[in-house]
């Protein structure tokens, strides 16, 4: 779950920093960059989720 948690905060960094240059500057590329992170992070946290439902059963 550590490892899970690691790996969403990568990808959140990332997006928010491809986010920002597309804002900011209008750049297309960081556009996709961003949403392709986005998705990455629509499937760690769904991870996340069904880890921390299986952990609290426990």
């Amino acid at each position: 779950m550590k490892n899970l948690v690691g790996q969403l905060k990568t990808d959140l960094d990332a997006f928010f920093k491809d986010a920002e240059a597309q804002i900011e500057k209008g750049n297309k590329a960081a556009g996709t960059r961003a949403r392709k992170a986005s998705l990455e992070i629509e499937k760690a946290l769904k991870a996340f989720r069904k880890k921390s439902l299986e952990s609290s059963k426990n």
